[in-house]
């Protein structure tokens, strides 16, 4: 059995050894504070601009309500309004089932609509949907009159 004494030895040795080599690394990394002052600071490299594609911001507009779109619609098929509030409510309620059912709504003109989250509240359900609406999808049709 070997004692403790010679392998402090070797400890205290190998201690002493390394001290030096960790003084001249961070000698090198750090200069002193006096060194440092006389020298004039290095400029930071600019940044080069670059183009971000993300969505923008949308400046909401007034809200349709059911009597502005059947009065929208009345005037752009130029039928009685008597005539179309019923089929428009239908419509309207056929939607709303679609999307209770979670069903993929796809209508030319209006997009394709995805229910993506849902959150039942106790007054109501709150559906995060996606729209994707074609590019040129705003063009304003004139009814055919020629029946």
């Amino acid at each position: 059995m070997t004692s403790s004494k010679p392998a402090k030895a070797v400890t205290k040795s190998a201690a002493s050894a390394v001290k030096p080599a960790v003084k001249k690394t961070l000698a090198k990394a750090a200069p002193p504070i006096s060194a440092v002052a006389g020298k004039t600071p290095i400029s930071a490299k600019t940044a080069t601009p670059a183009v971000v594609d993300a969505p923008q911001p949308v400046v909401l507009g007034p809200m349709l309500r059911k009597k502005e779109l059947i009065e929208k619609v009345v005037d752009r098929a130029g039928i009685k309004k008597k005539d179309a509030k019923p089929v428009i409510e239908a419509m309207l309620a056929v939607l709303g089932e679609a999307l209770t059912e979670h069903r993929e709504i796809n209508l030319p003109d209006l997009g394709r609509i995805k229910v993506r989250k849902e959150k039942m509240l106790p007054n109501g359900r709150v559906m995060i949907t996606k729209i994707r609406q074609p590019l040129g999808s705003t063009t304003k049709k004139t009814p055919d009159t020629s029946e």
